[in-house]
C-alpha cells in the first residue's frame, strides 16, 4: 500500500485524531516497488505515516488541499468487516436517541466526520437510503457501503446512489456517479415514471425527491427545530421564508397557526410545499404559497406577521464570501426584525459552514441594534443528534439558529 510521509511536527493535529491530512504537511510519497502508476491514484487507500515512522492511519487518498481523509487512525489496513461495523456504530446511536419509530422514519444515518466517515453522507427515507460521496474514495467503496446498510437496517431495502453534484470536480471517476445500487424486486417505489414517494417525519408526511430534488432529496436537519416551531405557532401568523419542502410550515398547521404564508423563489419548491401541505392537512384553507424573491416579498410586509422562519440557502460556501454573507444576514433579518409584530417570534437560521456562531450571532445584534427594536434571545439552535459533530473535528459544526422575541 502507498504511504504518505509526513513533514516533521506535522503530525500533530492526526495524533489528536482529526481526520484530514493537509498536502502542504506531506513530505514524500512511496510507492511500492510493483506500483503501475506513477503517483498515488484518486481515491486509494494510503497509509499515513509521521517523519519518525509512527503509523498514523489509513485513508482515502486525493488531489487537492485535503490529501488524505483518515478513516482508522492507528493502523495500516481497514480491519474486517470495516462498513459494516462503522455503519452498525452509527445505526446503533440513532435507535438509542429515539430517531427509528413508526413515526419518524427520515433521519440521516452518516454524517461525515460525524460518524467517523469522512466524505460519506446517507439519508434514510423510509425503505431507501440515499448515499452522497464527497470523496473519490467514498465513490469506489459505494457498493460495500450500499450492502452495509442494507445488512445493518431493518428497514432499507433499496439504496440509491446520488452524487453527480458532489464528487471533485477534476476527478477521473468511472462507474455512475447516480443510480441504484441495491434495489428490492417488485418494490412499489417510483422511478422518474413512477408515482410520488413519502416519508415521515415526527408523524407527517413529505415528499421525497431523490432523483431530481436538492442534497438527497430532503434537508434532514431542521427536525427538532421544526418540533419547536410547532410550540409556538398556535393562533400565529407565520411567514416561511425559503420555505422549499415547507417543513416549517406544515409544523406551524399542525400548531394550530392562524395562517402560514410560504415563500421561496423557486416555482418547483411553492409546487412542493403545496403537496406537503394538501397531504397532511386535505381540506386546509389557511396556507397560501408564494413564488417570488425574498427581499421583494419582505420590503413591504409591516406587521402582518407574528412568527417569522428566515432559513435561507448557504450564502458563503467558503470563506472568501463570508463578508458579503455576512452582509446579507444584516439585510435579512433588520428587514423581520424591523417589520416583525411587536411581541413576535423570529426563527433565524444559517448553514453557511464558513459563518461560525459568533458571527452569526453579531450580524444578527447589528441587525437589531440597526433597527432598534428591543430583542431577547430564547433559543440558541444547532444541527440535530443524527448530524453529530465529531469532537476532534470542529469544522463539522455548520447549522446555528436563533429564536428571538421582538418588542
Amino acid at each position: 500500500m502507498t504511504t504518505i510521509i509526513l513533514k516533521p511536527h506535522k503530525d500533530e493535529s492526526a495524533r489528536r485524531f482529526h481526520p484530514w491530512i493537509f498536502s502542504g504537511a506531506i513530505a514524500k510519497i512511496q510507492l511500492d516497488k510493483d506500483y503501475p502508476f506513477p503517483a498515488p491514484q484518486e481515491g486509494e487507500l494510503v497509509v499515513v505515516q509521521s517523519h519518525g515512522g509512527d503509523i498514523l492511519g489509513v485513508g482515502h487518498y486525493q488531489i487537492g488541499s485535503i490529501a488524505v481523509r483518515i478513516l482508522e487512525f492507528g493502523v495500516s489496513t481497514l480491519p474486517p468487516h470495516f462498513w459494516r461495523d462503522r455503519i452498525a456504530s452509527a445505526y446503533q446511536m440513532r435507535e438509542s436517541v429515539g430517531l427509528v419509530r413508526p413515526d419518524n422514519n427520515t433521519y440521516r444515518l452518516i454524517h461525515g466526520e460525524g460518524d467517523f466517515l469522512p466524505g460519506l453522507i446517507v439519508d434514510i427515507y423510509a425503505d431507501t437510503a440515499v448515499v452522497q460521496a464527497h470523496s473519490a474514495g467514498m465513490h469506489l467503496h459505494r457498493q460495500e457501503i450500499a450492502e452495509a446498510i442494507v445488512a445493518v437496517v431493518p428497514a432499507v431495502r433499496n439504496v440509491y446512489y446520488k452524487s453527480d453534484d458532489t464528487l471533485p470536480f477534476k476527478a477521473q471517476l468511472t462507474g455512475d456517479k447516480a443510480g441504484y445500487l441495491l434495489r428490492a424486486e417488485n418494490n412499489e417505489l417510483r422511478t422518474k415514471d413512477e408515482e410520488e414517494f413519502w416519508s415521515k417525519e415526527n408523524g407527517l408526511e413529505f415528499r421525497i425527491d431523490w432523483l431530481r430534488g436538492q442534497k438527497t432529496g430532503f434537508f434532514v436537519d431542521q427536525r427538532e427545530n421544526h418540533a419547536l416551531l410547532e410550540r409556538y405557532a398556535r393562533g400565529k401568523d407565520v411567514l416561511n421564508m425559503f420555505c422549499y419542502t415547507g417543513g416549517f410550515s406544515v409544523y406551524a398547521l399542525r400548531g394550530g397557526a392562524h395562517l402560514v404564508h410560504s415563500v421561496d423563489v423557486s416555482e418547483k419548491a411553492v409546487d412542493l410545499v403545496r403537496k406537503n401541505v394538501a397531504r397532511n392537512f386535505p381540506d386546509c384553507t389557511n396556507h397560501t404559497a408564494y413564488a417570488t424573491e425574498a427581499f421583494e416579498f419582505l420590503a413591504d410586509i409591516k406587521d402582518r406577521y407574528d412568527l417569522i422562519i428566515l432559513d435561507p440557502p448557504a450564502f458563503a460556501k467558503h470563506r472568501d464570501a463570508v463578508k458579503n454573507a455576512l452582509r446579507g444576514y444584516r439585510r435579512l433579518n433588520a428587514k423581520a426584525i424591523e417589520q416583525i409584530r411587536p411581541g413576535g417570534i423570529l426563527f433565524t437560521f444559517s448553514c453557511s459552514q464558513a459563518v461560525d456562531k459568533e458571527m452569526f450571532r453579531l450580524a444578527v445584534f447589528s441587525a437589531a441594534a440597526q433597527v432598534g427594536r428591543k430583542v431577547r434571545i430564547l433559543h440558541q439552535l444547532h444541527q440535530p443528534q443524527d448530524h453529530p459533530i465529531n469532537i476532534y473535528h470542529p469544522e463539522g459544526e455548520y447549522l446555528k439558529g436563533l429564536v428571538l422575541q421582538v418588542e
